[in-house]
């Protein structure tokens, strides 16, 4: 099993197994969302599509810029979902981790979401099945971001596959933070998050290994991917 990872979504890192990470916070989100109960949550690029997608049983969540988008139910902190019952469907578009869902599903057979909150969990499912990897990393406007990075190298680090060099160097920025909270507060996506008054969504999505569960995009079209 050969392992990399796309730092930024512009990389065209792929392989017949990928994992999305946007820790901060779309997948931790998604993660939490099906935890709640929720059936799945539909991903789609642009807020018009999600509004398009509105109706009985569905509920509408993201945002722009870490703020939560005019007349949605949520806006993207998975602490929303942690406190609210579950559903049939989530709509879901956020500013960088929807877009790379997207992105991931044209270049990879089976793609999975993660996170910290169920980073054992994705382990385990990934070295099941022993297909080559690519850890495909949401980052910030299409730019690197050293919270995804953290967790790919977390991710890479606790595979017993063949790292390529990507995957080397992100187990090795990984290891040089003492812990999760560490490895994900210091970035440009921690400071905006902070600056849109929800720090708390930092430790929140650092806790490691809490859901069981591994989402998967089980239906995918042009402008949308369906995770359950």
């Amino acid at each position: 099993m050969k392992v990399s990872v796309g730092f930024a979504p512009a990389e065209r890192v792929a392989a017949p197994v990928g994992v999305v990470i946007d820790v901060l916070r779309a997948t931790s989100t998604i993660c939490q969302a099906l935890a709640a109960g929720w059936n799945r949550v539909v991903c789609v690029a642009e807020i018009e599509d999600a509004r398009a997608l509105a109706g009985p049983g569905v509920a509408l969540a993201g945002e722009r810029h870490n703020v939560p988008i005019d007349g949605f139910d949520f806006g993207n902190s998975p602490r929303e979902f942690a406190s609210a019952p579950g559903g049939d469907t989530v709509v879901l578009t956020t500013t960088n981790g929807t877009r790379a869902l997207l992105t991931a599903a044209e270049r990879c057979e089976t793609v999975l979401v993660g996170a910290l909150l169920n980073l054992a969990a994705v382990v385990g499912a990934v070295a099941a099945r022993g297909e080559d990897v690519a850890i495909l990393c949401a980052g910030v406007e299409g730019a690197f971001a050293i919270d995804d990075a953290y967790v790919a190298g977390r991710i890479a680090a606790a595979l017993s596959g063949t790292p390529d060099d990507s995957a080397i160097a992100a187990a090795r920025l990984a290891a040089a933070f003492d812990g999760a909270e560490a490895g994900i507060a210091g970035g440009v996506s921690a400071a905006n998050i902070r600056d849109a008054n929800l720090a708390e969504d930092i430790p929140w999505c650092a806790r490691e290994s809490v859901l069981d569960l591994v989402p998967r995009v089980v239906e995918r079209s042009e402008r949308s991917v369906v995770v359950a």
